[in-house]
């Protein structure tokens, strides 16, 4: 442990997720140790993003205007919805390059474990958007984990009431990946989800 100022800028840093001890030191000496890194600038910016960055009135996807920028988009295709639960899972799929529908970020997942529950998400503005009765298909992509799955379930649930199809992300065996390594759960979808070569 150091003293100080040093200690609390360390875990300062160990506070974000996916941040552990050693790189938040890391961070930190290197921040220091940096003579050419603009500290005032990255203090800028973290007070601009905090100013600045909202989330879409429409999707719930991360922008600096009212709408973001696939919500904007004319040649976006309105009948498809992708719910995700995180604005990151939007940038994942759009990678892909191969959607080209509008998205409806959740904001979480349920986990009663953590206290959040269907109410805690912006499940009521999903349901407002596809009362609209202009989508064709809702498809489901939040994780292949226990919350993802418990959210995409409810979410099943909740929509046969609407009569709007609803589907999936595949979900299996990784492209490089050993069957040895592979959970139950995993390899199982991959046999639910085979198809004929």
């Amino acid at each position: 442990m150091y003293d100080g100022i040093i200690q609390d800028l360390i875990d300062e840093f160990g506070r974000l997720p996916g941040i552990g001890p050693k790189s938040a030191q890391r961070i930190a000496f290197h921040i220091l140790q940096t003579q050419n890194f603009d500290v005032s600038r990255l203090a800028e910016l973290l007070t601009e993003v905090r100013e600045k960055v909202r989330f879409c009135e429409v999707c719930g996807n991360i922008t600096e205007q009212e709408r973001c920028s696939i919500c904007r988009d004319p040649r976006r295709d309105e009948t498809l919805i992708c719910v995700v639960e995180e604005p990151k899972d939007v940038v994942a799929i759009e990678r892909t390059r191969q959607f080209r529908g509008l998205y409806h970020v959740l904001g979480g997942a349920i986990s009663p474990i953590d206290g959040i529950g269907p109410d805690d998400l912006s499940i009521p503005a999903l349901m407002r958007r596809l009362g609209a009765g202009d989508v064709r298909e809702v498809i489901l992509a939040t994780d292949p984990n226990l919350e993802g799955e418990a959210t995409a379930a409810y979410l099943s649930r909740l929509l046969t009431s609407i009569e709007v199809p609803v589907s999936r992300l595949a979900s299996g065996l990784p492209v490089g990946g050993d069957l040895e390594f592979a959970d139950e759960v995993t390899l199982g979808r991959a046999f639910e989800g085979r198809r004929q070569v």
